[in-house]
């Protein structure tokens, strides 16, 4: 894609320079263009900078949310007296392996794919973009309940498909 060709380095500098940690601001790129991607049919037809400022919009959000999280991470690892363990390069790709996580990326992906756009819709935007219902509601015209129905009816028929899948995985560790 044209666009994360052109911003990708801009975004990740942008990160970068707020969290200090390139590995993180590459984690966070990968997110805010992700997210990017799966509402990109809402930028159509607006101007490069208009698209550009709502990337910048994400990227802020991201940045917020990662200092949320690790907050109370490290609260929570200070006051147990945890040592958080280094991981390198070699270590994320032999516990991804090990994880199986290409497989079950597969697999979600493929449920994904098998729930109603209404659905999916909803999930993306209570579960990935961390929506109120309220907003959920308003972004697909329906009622708060409609929407908390549509989001638990679609996290249902995912677990649901992937319980067998679950199975197998909780074997092999």
């Amino acid at each position: 894609m044209e666009f994360y060709g052109r911003e990708r380095e801009v975004v990740t500098v942008f990160i970068a320079r707020r969290t200090l940690d390139v590995s993180v601001a590459a984690d966070l790129t990968a997110e805010t263009f992700a997210l990017a991607l799966m509402s990109w049919s809402r930028l159509r037809g607006r101007s490069e900078e208009e698209a550009r400022a709502w990337l910048f919009t994400v990227a802020r959000r991201q940045v917020s949310r990662y200092f949320r999280r690790s907050k109370i991470e490290m609260r929570a690892t200070q006051r147990l007296g945890i040592r958080v363990p280094q991981i390198h390069d070699d270590d994320v790709a032999a516990i991804e392996q090990r994880a199986g996580l290409a497989d079950l990326r597969a697999a979600v992906r493929a449920e994904l794919e098998r729930l109603s756009a209404e659905q999916r819709e909803a999930l993306r935007l209570r579960v990935v973009e961390e929506r109120s219902y309220e907003e959920v509601a308003a972004a697909l015209g329906i009622s708060e309940q409609a929407a908390r129905a549509r989001v638990s009816r679609g996290l249902r028929a995912l677990a649901q498909s992937l319980e067998p899948q679950r199975a197998t995985w909780e074997a092999s560790t």
